[in-house]
């Protein structure tokens, strides 16, 4: 298993390297750019001073050279400077956004994790019943509620309406004057709405791939022989429908990871929240290049990561695989 593991990372130099490569050329071919956008409402901005500032960030240079230039400080981790107006390092701007997204999207994960695999087995072994019925139109609606519609109609509820949590930032003005504890929960209270929001949709969808396994194992022959032996149902469905039924379900969390920073745009931008899909929204919108690709290579080391982690869990939970 380590030497696969380890074969796996080696293996995702190369691929992070064409990643990158492609997201390179597909940025600086898109319509736009940094000069552009930070001269164009510029009166006094001249075609002279456009070239100074081409020259300033190195766009003056053919692409094979700026390509190499930022490989080559992305192997020290170096992502370069931000062409925003503070000219901040693109890793300490990474580095101040990373907790918050990373906070909210493990919650998230978590609420979807325990939640949604629990209904998913329950609907499965108690298929056509009550509850099987009343959380598949539950799920059904899920899928169909647009995630920006329901954060608005959860801050009317819940912010405007009956003032019970805020519905903006990660605290309150008053948040230094509170004791530990109340900064505590002041600090739940603003990521009560973002986890329960960015957890819906995958709640939704995580339980009814979890149903759908698991209708698909408790029809197969050893299912119907652990029964036919006199074993009790709980053990029958949690010791040997279960692990069979979660592969599937470890594929979709390990493509999950790269959410944890890139799949937070929406609910950043609605609730205020100063992480990472806010960042990146800013940088493309700005045509920052040394943030946003940045953002894009972490999001692709996630991507690999995810899978490597998938592969194991498959390991772990199938011993079939370890074996072979």
């Amino acid at each position: 298993m380590l030497r696969y593991v380890v074969r796996r990372l080696l293996l995702t130099i190369p691929l992070l390297v064409g990643i990158s490569l492609i997201s390179f050329l597909v940025i600086h071919m898109a319509p736009g750019g940094p000069i552009g956008a930070a001269s164009d409402l510029n009166p006094k901005a001249t075609a002279e001073v456009r070239e100074r500032l081409k020259a300033y960030y190195g766009l003056d240079q053919p692409l094979y050279l700026q390509y190499g230039r930022w490989l080559g400080r992305m192997a020290t981790l170096d992502f370069g400077r931000s062409f925003s107006p503070d000219g901040r390092q693109v890793v300490d701007k990474i580095r101040e956004r990373i907790p918050v997204t990373l906070a909210i999207n493990v919650l998230s994960l978590g609420i979807i994790f325990f939640v949604a695999i629990p209904i998913g087995i329950y609907s499965a072994v108690r298929k056509d019943s009550w509850f099987d019925r009343i959380s598949t139109v539950t799920v059904f609606t899920g899928f169909a509620i647009p995630t920006f519609w329901l954060a608005l109609l959860l801050m009317i509820l819940f912010g405007v309406k009956l003032g019970w949590l805020p519905i903006s930032g990660l605290v309150s003005l008053e948040h230094d004057s509170f004791s530990l504890a109340g900064r505590a929960w002041d600090r739940v209270r603003h990521l009560v709405l973002p986890v329960l929001l960015a957890g819906f949709g995958g709640l939704a969808g995580f339980s009814r791939y979890m149903r759908s396994n698991m209708l698909e194992v408790i029809r197969q022959d050893y299912i119907a022989t652990a029964k036919a032996k006199g074993l009790p149902e709980r053990l029958v469905v949690f010791r040997h429908a279960v692990r069979n039924a979660l592969l599937p379900v470890i594929t979709i969390l390990g493509l999950s990871v790269p959410d944890l920073l890139g799949g937070s745009v929406i609910f950043e931008t609605i609730f205020a929240i100063p992480g990472m899909g806010q960042l990146f929204y800013q940088g493309v919108m700005s045509r920052d290049y040394p943030l946003i690709m940045g953002i894009l290579t972490i999001g692709a080391f996630l991507t690999l990561l995810g899978n490597l982690l998938a592969d194991v869990g498959y390991a772990l939970v199938d011993p079939r695989i370890r074996t072979g």
